[in-house]
C-alpha cells in the first residue's frame, strides 16, 4: 500500500498557508457557514411536508450527512491541502473527475454566500426600513471582506464572538419556550414533533428530509482550511465530525419545542403556502412575544452576514487551490505575505458574490433565483467525494475495510440521489447547465500542463 503523503505531495512553489486554526476556531467556521438557527426559515416548510415530525427530520438528516462527513474525515488524511473536493478527487478519481468536482462545489461555494449577504440584508432592512436593502447586502459584503483579507485568525475571532451571540440567542429562545411550555402547557402531544401529527409517515419524513439537509451545507467548508490547521488532517477530521453533530443537536432541539409551541396544524401549514417562511417567528411571536421576535430576527440578520464571511473564506481557498494546480488562472495561488491569506482568491470570490447578491437584491424575487441554483453544485460534489473515498481506498489501496471505504460512502451517495431527485427542476437544469460548461473548460485545456501539489 503507497504511502498518501508521497502521492498527494507538498507544494513546492511557495504557495503555502500558515497554520494559525485550532479546533475551535474550525468549528467556529463550519457552524458560522451552517448558521445555528438555519431551521428558523424552513421551519414552516418542514412541518408541513413530514405531517409534523419535524425534529425526527432533523436526526434522520443528520445521521444521513454524517455520511459525508464521514468521507470528509477520510479523505482529510489522504489529501491535507486546501481545495476539499477538488484535492479528494483528484487523489482519488483522477484530474478531470477533481477538476469538475471543484468546479461544481464552485457553484455552491460562490453563491452561497450571495444568498446569506442577500437574506442578511432583506433582514436589516426590515429592522432599518430607511436603508435599502441593496444598501445593506453591499455593506455586508464589504466588513466581511475586509475581516477576511486581514487574515483567517482575525476572522476567526470575530466569528467566533457572532456566533457566540448566536447561541445566546438561541438559549434565550430556549429558556423562554420552556419557561412557557411549563407554565401553559403544549399545543400539541409531547412526542408529535417526532412521530407527526395523526401518526407517523416514513414517506413525509423522508420527502422533508431532502429539504432539511440543505440547512448543513457548510459544514464541508472546514476542510478548507486544513493548512492553515493546527493539527492539520487530524484536527479538521475531527473539526468536520463534532461540527455536525452539534448542528444537529441545536436543530433538532429548536424544532422540537417550536413544534410544542406553533399555533397551526401542519395541515394548516400544507394549506397556507404563504405562512410557511414566517412561522417560526409567528410561533414565536404569539407563544412568548414580539420581543424575542425581534430578537431572533436581528441575530439572523447580523448571523447570515457572517455565515457568509465563512463561505466567502471556503471559495477563496477552493479558488487558491484550483489555481494552484493550474486548473484556473495560476495567479489565485498568490498568498499575501503580511495576513497569509490567498488575498487575489479572497477578492475574486467578493466580486462574484457582491455581483450575484447585488444583482438580486434589486429584484423581488432575488431570493427565490438564488435559492433555486445554489445546493445542487453543493450535493453533485458530494457524490464525487464519496466516490473518491471508493477510488482511494478500495480501488487504488485495496482496502479490505468494507464498512468505512464502501459501504459508507455508497450510502452516502444514495442519500445525494435520493436528494438531488427531488431538488427543483430549475436546481437540476442548473446543475447540467453548469456541469456541460465545466466539460468545455477541460476539453479547453486538453494538452495544458497542470500541476501543484495533490
Amino acid at each position: 500500500m503507497s504511502d498518501p503523503a508521497s502521492t498527494v505531495g507538498e507544494a513546492t512553489d511557495g504557495s503555502e498557508l500558515r497554520r494559525t486554526l485550532g479546533l475551535r476556531d474550525l468549528v467556529v467556521y463550519g457552524l458560522l457557514f451552517i448558521a445555528p438557527m438555519a431551521p428558523v426559515g424552513i421551519f414552516g416548510v418542514l412541518e408541513a411536508k413530514s405531517h409534523g415530525a419535524v425534529a425526527a427530520v432533523y436526526l434522520v438528516a443528520t445521521v444521513a450527512m454524517g455520511f459525508t462527513a464521514f468521507s470528509y474525515a477520510q479523505m482529510v488524511h489522504v489529501v491535507p491541502r486546501a481545495g476539499s473536493v477538488f484535492a479528494y478527487a483528484r487523489a482519488g478519481l483522477g484530474e478531470r473527475a477533481g477538476f469538475l468536482a471543484g468546479w461544481l462545489a464552485m457553484l455552491d461555494y460562490l453563491l452561497i454566500p450571495a444568498v446569506a449577504y442577500l437574506f442578511s440584508g432583506i433582514a436589516l432592512h426590515a429592522l432599518v426600513p430607511g436603508v435599502s436593502r441593496w444598501a445593506w447586502t453591499v455593506l455586508a459584503v464589504l466588513v466581511t471582506t475586509g475581516l477576511n483579507l486581514a487574515g483567517v485568525r482575525t476572522a476567526a475571532v470575530v466569528g467566533f464572538a457572532v456566533l457566540a451571540m448566536e447561541l445566546v440567542v438561541l438559549a434565550v429562545f430556549t429558556v423562554a419556550a420552556l419557561v412557557v411550555l411549563f407554565r401553559n402547557g403544549t399545543v400539541r402531544p409531547v412526542l408529535a414533533p417526532l412521530t407527526g401529527s395523526g401518526g407517523f409517515s416514513l414517506a413525509a419524513v423522508l420527502s422533508a428530509v431532502s429539504v432539511a439537509v440543505l440547512s448543513y451545507l457548510g459544514f464541508d467548508a472546514i476542510a478548507s482550511f486544513v493548512e492553515e490547521a493546527i493539527g492539520a488532517s487530524a484536527a479538521v477530521a475531527r473539526a468536520v465530525l463534532l461540527c455536525l453533530a452539534l448542528a444537529g443537536v441545536l436543530f433538532v432541539v429548536q424544532t422540537y419545542l417550536a413544534a410544542l409551541l406553533e399555533p397551526l396544524t401542519p395541515e394548516q401549514l400544507a394549506e397556507q403556502p404563504a405562512a410557511q417562511g414566517s412561522a417560526f417567528y409567528d410561533t414565536v411571536e404569539v407563544a412568548v412575544g414580539h420581543w424575542l421576535h425581534t430578537l431572533v430576527a436581528a441575530s439572523k440578520a447580523i448571523g447570515a452576514a457572517f455565515a457568509a464571511l465563512a463561505g466567502q473564506a471556503a471559495a477563496g481557498r477552493l479558488l487558491f487551490a484550483m489555481g494552484r494546480a493550474g486548473r484556473l488562472p495560476r495567479g489565485l495561488a498568490a498568498v499575501d505575505p503580511d495576513s497569509g491569506v490567498p488575498r487575489v482568491a479572497v477578492l475574486c470570490a467578493a466580486a462574484v458574490t457582491l455581483a450575484a447578491a447585488g444583482w438580486a437584491a434589486r429584484r423581488p424575487d432575488g431570493l427565490d433565483q438564488l435559492t433555486s441554483v445554489v445546493d445542487i453544485g453543493a450535493l453533485c460534489a458530494f457524490a464525487l467525494l464519496h466516490a473518491s473515498v471508493v477510488g482511494w481506498y478500495t480501488v487504488r489501496q485495496g482496502s479490505r475495510d468494507r464498512v468505512r471505504h464502501l459501504l459508507v460512502p455508497v450510502l452516502g451517495i444514495a442519500v445525494i440521489v435520493a436528494v438531488v431527485y427531488r431538488a427543483t427542476h430549475t436546481a437540476q437544469l442548473t446543475g447540467l447547465v453548469w456541469l456541460a460548461l465545466g466539460a468545455a473548460v477541460l476539453v479547453l485545456q486538453r494538452g495544458r500542463p497542470v500541476g501543484g501539489p495533490r
